[in-house]
C-alpha cells in the first residue's frame, strides 16, 4: 500500500445526461481548426491536416443546480468563447483505423473551449506553446455526456452559442472538415486513448469576446444546452 505525502486531488468527472451516473475524466484533447470558416477568420484554409492540443483534465467545470460560473480569469483582456461538440471516449485503442473508430465513442456533450486570445496570439508571434491561453483553470465548461446510443447519426444537428440573447455561432456538425471516426484516428496516432478521455473538436466561425456579466447560452440539437455566467476577476 502507497503512503502518499498529501490527500490526493478529487477525480474530475462529468454526469450522465437524465442518468445518475458520471463518467471519470482522464485526458481532455483539443483539435483545432477543424471549421472552415472558423480556420479562415483564424488566418488557415483548406483541409489541412489536423493538429491537436490539450487541457488539463481538472480544466473540466460542469454545472451544479444553476449554470456554470466562471471567473474571469487573470492575465487577459481578451477572453473568447469556442463552442465545441465534445466527443467522450469509452474504450482504449492505438492507432486505430477510421472504420473501427465509432466503436470507441461512449458519447456527446456540448463544451465551451474557453481561450485567452490574446496571449495565442502573443504565443503565436513567438512560436511557444499554448498553455497559457489554452489549458487555464476552469477553461473547459461542460454539459452533460449523452450516451452516443440516444445522440441518433451526427451530421444535421446545428451548434450554436448566444452572448446575452445576441446568436455569436452557428453551423452544423456536417460541416466538421475533419468528422468524428476521422479525428479519432488521427489522434490516435499520437496517443493511446483510453476510456475516460475527452475530445473537444473544433468550433464553427464567430468566436469572440466575452466580458464580466456576460450570460452564454450554447447547445448542439439532441446532445445538451448548457448555460454560462462570466463573473468578476
Amino acid at each position: 500500500m502507497v503512503n502518499l505525502c498529501f490527500p490526493a486531488q478529487p477525480q474530475p468527472f462529468v454526469p450522465v445526461a437524465e442518468r445518475a451516473d458520471a463518467f471519470p475524466v482522464h485526458r481532455l484533447y483539443c483539435v483545432g481548426r477543424n471549421y472552415e470558416e472558423h480556420a479562415r477568420e483564424m488566418g488557415a484554409s483548406g483541409r489541412e491536416a489536423p493538429f491537436f492540443f490539450c487541457k488539463p483534465a481538472d480544466a473540466v467545470l460542469c454545472a451544479g443546480p444553476g449554470p456554470i460560473v466562471v471567473r474571469y480569469p487573470d492575465r487577459t483582456a481578451d477572453l473568447q468563447h469556442e463552442v465545441e461538440l465534445v466527443v467522450a471516449i469509452g474504450a482504449a485503442g492505438y492507432r486505430v483505423p477510421v472504420e473501427q473508430a465509432a466503436r470507441m465513442v461512449w458519447g456527446y456533450a456540448v463544451g465551451i473551449d474557453l481561450t485567452r486570445r490574446d496571449l495565442q496570439a502573443d504565443a503565436k508571434r513567438q512560436g511557444r506553446p499554448w498553455d497559457v491561453s489554452k489549458g487555464f483553470d476552469r477553461s473547459a465548461p461542460l454539459g452533460a455526456i449523452r450516451p452516443a446510443s440516444g445522440a441518433g447519426r451526427l451530421g444535421p444537428q446545428r451548434i450554436w452559442l448566444d452572448v446575452n440573447g445576441q446568436r455569436r455561432q452557428e453551423g452544423t456538425l456536417s460541416q466538421m472538415i475533419w468528422n468524428v471516426e476521422e479525428t479519432i484516428s488521427q489522434l490516435s496516432e499520437f496517443f493511446e486513448l483510453l476510456a475516460g478521455d475527452l475530445i473537444f473538436t473544433g468550433t464553427p466561425a464567430g468566436v469572440g469576446k466575452l466580458v464580466p456579466g456576460d450570460r452564454v447560452e450554447a447547445g448542439i440539437d439532441g446532445i445538451g444546452v448548457i448555460h454560462l455566467e462570466v463573473g468578476e476577476r
